[in-house]
């Protein structure tokens, strides 16, 4: 770790961080769970047993999981297109982020004095 601080680092993909299980997959689950709510909300309003048809709750929950992989898609794709547009500011606009020296915590705070 060095002791400059650099704008466009933050912005600059290294490929060393891997998403977990659970943030890889907790939308698509969670959308596949929504899906099967609707089907037994459509059973329970239509006055049928809530896991009756059992074909429709199949095709619920996989609808709802293919359209969280879908929105999980178009929102990764608009994360990188904002962080790409950030980043190509940050890149044509270096007076307006200079490299600075990092402070530690303690150079940042004031010493605190009680008020009695």
């Amino acid at each position: 770790m060095s002791n400059l601080y650099d704008p466009l680092e933050l912005l600059t993909n290294k490929g060393d961080r891997e998403l977990s299980v659970l943030a890889k997959w907790y939308n698509p689950v969670i959308a596949a769970a929504c899906g099967f709510g609707v089907a037994c909300f459509v059973n329970f309003g239509m006055r049928k047993p809530i896991f009756s048809g059992i074909q429709q709750h199949i095709g619920f929950t996989a609808i709802g999981g293919a359209l969280g992989l879908y929105f999980d898609g178009k929102r990764d794709a608009h994360l990188a297109k904002r962080d790409a547009v950030l980043r190509h500011y940050v890149e044509t606009h270096p007076d307006l982020f200079p490299v600075t020296e990092r402070k530690k915590f303690g150079e940042v705070l004031e010493p605190w004095v009680p008020i009695r």
